[in-house]
């Protein structure tokens, strides 16, 4: 048994005390032998051998994209699929913090961990899909510029907005590394950080659909409408809201032991208030589709396969969670959101595959289908980003309660009396961890 000053980790003082720290939190916790890893170890692995192989040979060599299709499964899954499941963050930050939701206030840091890694692996699944992508700086140092151009718009929403989620988070970053000045300084910050999140967030959500307003004659016009980019947006609500009660859903039992006490009593209350507003933005979305569908008098399209797989979508994957969604927020029902949330990403799925590649020039006689290495790469990129989830949720005070000296820098802030309690004092000098060790936070 360890004794009680083994299990001290002392906050790092100096740069040769943050890198030992940093050494030190880098090695490995827990089992080695679990399931997910033998899954994904593998998947990660040779997912980086196709990587070696794409950009020494070219796209070509391991994708079946061409000339004719230039965008496919790395653009319309990796980037526009998943951005609309990072939409969760914006939509939770803004109903705590514009709202003050303050109920929904102990999922926010796990929100905005997400809604960040989530970017910064879209930005890096870009960077796998262009040609040349030693140019993506070009838009960012002023070299053609192209202000003119949706791609220019995204790409800048994409960095600042990376920008401002890393300081929305920046916060529990200073509280693992015990460092009181700057976590009090980067927490003052968080509000402004959040209003330029929220802003960037409307616009790159709906400027994705923007991008395919150019390319009306390729796309089957039941999925084609100058609405394009408002269903974007408005999709983006309901399909961010439900990948956070999938994933928190999984949170919770995974990480059970990181939970503090407020996570595990408000966690039941959380999914089912996030079921109620999905169910409210997927009514709007069903508003907003009858609108386009029936303005173009596109049920005389319902006859072919693309008919029959559009109703799928819609009947299939919103009309039918929506419902769901509904029901379980009346009866308060857990396990019908969880099953409506997934119908609802599946939806999400669908409909963006539908727009970037199913539906785009479905006329053709020879279509684009995803090589086995593009597939593969995509779900090697999805295995480094949980894992790189799991080892930030598993050292930083991300699901569980921040530390009392946190708590009382707040409480200062907002002007109330902080407590005092011998306990309270106790915990501004140390944090008792899962795993039996104590960290001893000294200030700056």
């Amino acid at each position: 048994m360890k004794s009680e000053k083994e299990n001290l980790t002392p906050t790092p003082s100096g740069l040769r005390g943050l890198l030992r720290f940093l050494a030190a939190e880098l090695k490995p916790r827990g089992k080695w032998i679990t399931p997910f890893n033998v899954i994904s170890i593998p998947i990660i692995v040779l997912g980086l051998i196709l990587l070696v192989i794409r950009f020494t040979y070219g796209l070509g060599s391991i994708t079946n994209l061409n000339q004719d299709y230039p965008w496919g499964l790395w653009i319309g899954f990796d980037v526009i699929t998943r951005v609309a499941f990072a939409g969760g963050a914006y939509v939770i930050t803004f109903m705590v913090y514009i709202l003050r939701q303050e109920q929904y206030h102990p999922i926010v840091r796990v929100t905005v961990l997400n809604g960040f890694l989530a970017y910064v692996f879209y930005a890096g699944a870009l960077l796998l899909d262009l040609g040349r992508p030693w140019n993506v700086i070009n838009p960012i140092i002023g070299n053609s510029f192209g202000v003119s151009s949706v791609l220019f718009l995204v790409a800048w929403h994409f960095l600042l907005y990376m920008i401002a989620e890393a300081l929305e988070f920046s916060p529990a970053v200073a509280e693992w590394l015990g460092w009181k000045r700057a976590r009090k300084i980067l927490h003052s910050m968080t509000l402004g950080a959040v209003i330029i999140g929220i802003t960037l967030s409307t616009l790159h959500q709906s400027g994705l659909g923007a991008l395919y307003l150019m390319a009306k004659g390729k796309i089957h016009p039941l999925w084609y409408s100058e609405f394009i980019p408002v269903l974007f947006f408005v999709s983006s609500i309901f399909a961010g809201l439900s990948m956070v009660i999938f994933e928190g859903s999984i949170s919770h039992k995974v990480f059970h032991d990181r939970l503090g006490p407020e996570q595990k009593a408000s966690h039941d209350g959380i999914l089912v208030g996030l079921s109620r507003i999905c169910a409210g933005a997927m009514f709007v979305y069903l508003f907003l589709k009858a609108l386009v569908f029936l303005h173009g008098k596109h049920w005389t399209m319902l006859g072919d396969a693309m008919g029959a797989w559009y109703l799928l979508e819609i009947v299939g994957f919103v009309v039918l969670p929506c419902f769901l969604f509904t029901v379980a927020a009346r009866r308060e029902d857990l396990t019908m959101v969880r099953a409506a949330a997934a119908m609802s990403l599946l939806g999400i799925v669908l409909n963006r595959l539908n727009i970037s590649v199913i539906a785009f020039k479905w006329y053709e006689a020879v279509r684009y289908v995803p090589s086995w290495m593009e597939i593969e790469v995509t779900l090697a990129v999805i295995c480094a980003e949980i894992w790189v989830f799991r080892w930030v949720v598993n050292r930083m005070p991300v699901l569980g309660s921040s530390p009392e000296w946190a708590r009382r820098q707040d409480e200062e802030t907002e002007g109330t009396s902080p407590t005092h309690s011998e306990e309270g004092i106790s915990e501004t000098l140390q944090e008792v961890y899962g795993d039996g060790r104590i960290r001893v936070y000294r200030p700056l």
